[in-house]
């Protein structure tokens, strides 16, 4: 099948990609703050929903990523799915920190190197073997001592994105966001739009936008489940919550929202 061609210009730059402000009760909360139900974890050469190694924890109100038990890396990429349904238009907006040091065996472009996969296969869908699931990963990277190092970059894993006008088949690309040493937290944000677009932010700056999320055949990839990574980098997320863009846009209904991008008329209630 061949690349799906890119939208137009005049709608990666429209205005649909500034919403208005909603309310604090309209973002759902994926991660409660105090365990891992509603989350499926797959780690490589593991079953689905085994904890090896007691990866990935819920601990003092933060999801947390940890390595203080394995005796060795040994290539077990890791990603934890919020596993109650997928996602196609929405903002995900979570904080993060990386701190510690990697675990041993851990590859050295894993350094402080975390991502959110978005767009993903089911977890139930991936090989025993599997590294990493077919996604668009929003990937995140710690500052090193000195020099530049972005964070909100693009990893494309059997999958591939237009910077218009340009097809990228990179496998990853940096964004133009700070660089961030040392154990500060970051609050990073995703908006994406079905296939047609998506935005990434740092601290409120964007610092990437791209459309036409494909795989790398050129299928459309329009949506898909959420998941958080382990890399080898140890990483605590204190919140993830998620604005969902698709719901009823009709001004008639009770639940109309100004903000949404997306109408599904079978979402909307009347009095």
């Amino acid at each position: 099948m061949s690349p799906l061609k890119p939208l137009a210009l005049v709608f990666a730059l429209s205005p649909a990609a500034v919403i208005a402000a909603p309310a604090d009760s309209d973002w759902q909360a994926l991660f409660n703050g105090k365990n891992l139900e509603n989350w499926a974890i797959k780690i490589r050469h593991s079953k689905l929903g085994e904890n090896t190694h007691n990866t990935f924890r819920a601990e003092d109100g933060l999801l947390k990523v940890r390595y203080d038990q394995y005796p060795d890396f040994n290539d077990d990429f890791g990603h934890i799915f919020y596993k109650e349904q997928p996602f196609s238009y929405y903002r995900l907006q979570v904080e993060y920190r990386f701190t510690g040091p990697q675990v041993d065996g851990g590859p050295e472009w894993a350094w402080r190197n975390n991502g959110i996969m978005y767009h993903a296969q089911a977890p139930e869908t991936m090989a025993l073997e599997q590294d990493f699931p077919l996604s668009i990963e929003y990937q995140l990277l710690g500052g090193k001592d000195t020099g530049e190092r972005s964070t909100a970059n693009l990893c494309t894993p059997g999958t591939h994105v237009v910077m218009t006008p340009v097809l990228r088949k990179d496998h990853c690309i940096n964004s133009s966001s700070q660089t961030y040493p040392g154990d500060q937290w970051v609050t990073v944000e995703l908006e994406v739009h079905g296939r047609e677009l998506a935005v990434h932010k740092v601290n409120g700056e964007e610092v990437m936008r791209y459309t036409d999320l494909q795989k790398d055949d050129g299928t459309a990839l329009a949506g898909g489940y959420i998941a958080l990574q382990a890399e080898s980098a140890p990483i605590d997320f204190r919140s993830v919550k998620l604005l969902n863009l698709e719901g009823c846009m009709d001004k008639d209904a009770s639940n109309y929202k100004d903000y949404l991008v997306k109408h599904n008329a079978q979402s909307c209630r009347y009095p």
